[in-house]
């Protein structure tokens, strides 16, 4: 989408299919509609739009396209000196606002099975990185990104709990492989298209856009 300079911020955006109760989980729209939506409004100086994929909404089972899609990032940093952002979003269909998540827990206690039909009680995420009460936080200032998006009206919160279903499991995945290659990783949940509408919620993603393109 456009050719690299060496100071722009490289986004890619990832949502989920449908799960459990959410047949139509709008991180899967936002992620389809995103790119079209940006060429309209124009993308934050600086900042260029990467991948935008759809993870399958499953743990151990899906792990292997997971980090397929992680590592399709890889050689651009090997190239690229400016920085890479993994943006992760996902559906809490009990939230009115917008979450960004400064955190994950190693631990993986699903409340039901996920679409491959694993049901994981208490189980570290990445054995090699400790139990399952290690924490990986973003390396990204939640609490100011946060107060950006506040300022252009939206409810967002900084929150300390991701669950500890599908959201979570990609979360702290992605936080380890961040370490390991030196981008940035962050997750958001969003509200249901039933609380706030497809229009308003691809305006907030443009707006989070804005604050990472700001970020020194």
């Amino acid at each position: 989408m456009g050719s690299e300079s060496p100071s722009e911020v490289a986004v890619h955006i990832t949502g989920f299919g449908r799960f459990h109760g959410v047949p139509e989980n709008p991180t899967e729209g936002i992620v389809g509609w995103l790119e079209h939506f940006m060429q309209e409004k124009g993308l934050p100086q600086g900042l260029r739009l990467g991948s935008c994929s759809v993870l399958e909404t499953a743990g151990e089972g899906a792990l292997a396209s997971l980090y397929r899609v992680l590592e399709s990032a890889v050689p651009q940093i090997s190239t690229n000196s400016g920085r890479v952002i993994w943006v992760h979003f996902g559906v809490d269909g009990s939230s009115s606002c917008f979450a960004v998540e400064k955190q994950a827990v190693n631990e993986a206690t699903f409340p039901c099975p996920d679409e491959l039909g694993w049901k994981p009680m208490r189980v570290p995420i990445i054995a090699s990185d400790g139990g399952i009460s290690q924490v990986r936080q973003t390396t990204l200032p939640v609490d100011d990104i946060v107060k950006a998006l506040a300022k252009t009206g939206y409810l967002a919160r900084t929150s300390l709990d991701a669950g500890r279903f599908i959201c979570n499991y990609v979360y702290y995945h992605s936080l380890w492989f961040a370490e390991q290659h030196g981008f940035d990783s962050l997750f958001v949940h969003v509200p249901p298209f039933e609380t706030i509408n497809k229009e308003s919620q691809m305006k907030f993603v443009a707006c989070l856009l804005d604050a990472l393109a700001s970020l020194p």
